[in-house]
């Protein structure tokens, strides 16, 4: 396993506990970032390079270290994309850090969002991929949105899709708001909420 790539802390946080009131728990109602998380009263200012390096740098070393303590070979890739920073456990066995639906990376994210916070004082919307799997479920959930507005366009007949988390209704949201002639909305209350594509009036 390879270090992550620019450590510029010595001091990491220990391993924290969940928050049942994380930003994960907030959905559609406010105002939603990239990943489907809600920005909270008096949530940070825009954030600066530097800060989002330091993020990285964070979340690298408490990964490194987790993957350290569950025996898990993986190399760490940090990078900084638009306002976020962004980080990507690959190579490896990795399916045990990803779980049943991504149940587990979600999980895994929300730690290490909870490690950067602690560690920077500043809230995080750090994004965590492992194996790949968020970019490929990005990719499949665009081709699944874009199917689903061809034949609601064609048929003039609204679908409801399968219940998603809100990293994956944010996806689909944004492929149908590109779309002429249909338009999303999201129902039902959380795990089972999901996303209802209609046609335009």
């Amino acid at each position: 396993m390879s270090a992550p790539q620019q450590h510029t802390t010595d001091s990491t946080p220990a391993l924290p506990d969940a928050d049942a009131a994380s930003d994960d728990a907030l959905v559609e109602g406010a105002d939603l970032d990239a990943d489907g998380t809600a920005e909270a009263p008096g949530a940070t200012a825009p954030r600066g390079e530097a800060l989002l390096v330091q993020e990285g740098d964070v979340a690298g070393d408490y990964l490194e270290r987790l993957l350290d303590i569950l025996d898990v070979d993986g190399d760490i890739d940090l990078d900084v994309e638009g306002d976020r920073a962004s980080v990507a456990i690959v190579g490896g066995r990795l399916n045990d850090l990803i779980g049943q639906d991504g149940a587990t990376l979600e999980a895994l994210q929300e730690l290490t969002r909870l490690a950067v916070a602690q560690s920077t004082g500043v809230r995080s919307r750090l994004m965590l991929d492992v194996g790949g799997f968020r970019a490929k479920r990005r990719a499949d959930l665009t081709a699944l949105a874009g199917e689903t507005a061809r034949r609601v366009g064609t048929s003039g007949q609204p679908e409801r899709l399968s219940p998603m988390n809100p990293f994956e209704r944010k996806v689909v949201h944004d492929v149908i708001a590109g779309i002429a002639g249909v338009h999303s909305e999201s129902e039902g209350e959380e795990p089972n909420r999901r996303v209802v594509v209609l046609p335009d009036r």
